[in-house]
């Protein structure tokens, strides 16, 4: 029997896509991609999860109260909402993070559900064994949740053709993709991903 496997989509949200507060360059040019992904884990009956920030108006992870980033996703705004090409299933469950004023939330596994329920409690119920992973940033946000699945025992797949890289510095995305190899994430594109 295989592992029972599910798809993160990490932070596909307006602000991180161009013309949003905190663009990832070409960041929109991955949905596509994800969109096929979507669809696949669909048809073979896996669970599709997407994490988004959705911080406060006021918190110590933006600039104007301390921190390093300017103001994006703040919660209920257009620019938190997932990029409207982004095509989610019906049965999505979304995972909120970096709602508490001192939270950067860059992992997907610090956010919950509307139930409260936290990313990896959530897998361990569905059995999910074996975890893929999309997104923004490969530098940030997908990094953390990455080496959090990773320290969770989760099998990780990174999918190298969905993840796009803020790269403030030129290697940045490239020492971040090192980083998770190093860790032991897997790195997968699209027509690799077979399931038996």
């Amino acid at each position: 029997m295989c592992a029972r496997k599910a798809l993160l989509l990490v932070d596909v949200q307006n602000d991180f896509c161009p013309n949003g507060a905190l663009a990832v360059p070409e960041g929109d040019s991955i949905i596509s991609i994800l969109n096929q992904y979507i669809q696949k884990f669909s048809q073979n009956s896996f669970p599709v999860f997407a994490s988004r920030d959705w911080h406060p108006v006021t918190t110590h992870h933006f600039k104007e109260f301390g921190g390093s980033w300017p103001a994006h996703c703040v919660e209920n705004t257009r620019g938190a909402a997932f990029h409207p090409s982004l095509d989610l299933p019906e049965n999505i469950i979304v995972f909120s993070k970096g709602m508490r004023e001192g939270q950067d939330g860059y992992s997907a596994f610090e956010g919950v559900d509307d139930q409260g329920i936290c990313l990896f409690d959530l897998l361990k119920q569905q059995d999910v064994e074996e975890i893929f992973i999309g997104g923004l940033a490969t530098d940030y946000c997908v990094k953390a949740s990455c080496l959090d699945a990773v320290k969770q025992g989760l099998k990780v797949y990174l999918l190298i053709d969905g993840i796009k890289g803020v790269n403030i510095h030129p290697d940045d995305s490239k020492e971040a993709i090192d980083e998770m190899v190093d860790r032991g994430v897997e790195l997968l594109c699209f027509e690799e991903c077979v399931f038996s």
